[in-house]
């Protein structure tokens, strides 16, 4: 699709540590091993990615915001933001654009303090518990969801 927007994958707090971070729960990639995984789906989809990971939330918000007129759709991991974050949630649901939730891990089989996802109740949906297989099932979701979108 030449000339199509990019889809933004957006990371929350702690994945900047991915690779050493509880391998047992989060797997042994790095972020960069799943960006680079990311790029080479979405080009095999024609698409491009924006790849970018923050332990902030305000400033993942104003990513959020900034793919309301730059993305052609969002994959959000936003790690521990998911269960607590307001401000998450509005921002989805003020930018107009479908926004995936994703995860590593299944939030459902851990402690019961991750059973509730704030993102999750703004998104278009959830991808999870796929390990980086995740981002991979997002980024299919979000091009397929991004061409059924008004331009």
């Amino acid at each position: 699709m030449p000339g199509a927007k990019p889809i933004y994958v957006l990371n929350g707090p702690n994945l900047n540590l991915l690779g050493t971070r509880e391998p047992h729960i989060y797997g042994h990639l790095t972020l960069a091993e799943i960006e680079a995984a990311c790029v080479a789906r979405a080009g095999q989809l024609g698409r491009t990615i924006v790849f970018r990971q923050s332990n902030v939330e305000g400033e993942l918000v104003n990513w959020l915001q900034e793919a309301r007129d730059q993305a052609a759709a969002v994959v959000l991991n936003a790690g521990a933001y998911t269960h607590t974050s307001v401000a998450l949630h509005d921002a989805i649901k003020a930018i107009g654009v479908p926004v995936i939730e994703t995860h590593l891990s299944n939030p459902m089989a851990r402690e019961e303090f991750r059973h509730v996802s704030l993102v999750g109740q703004a998104a278009k949906g959830v991808i999870a518990g796929f390990g980086a297989t995740s981002y991979l099932l997002a980024i299919e979701a979000a091009a397929l969801l991004s061409q059924e979108s008004p331009p």
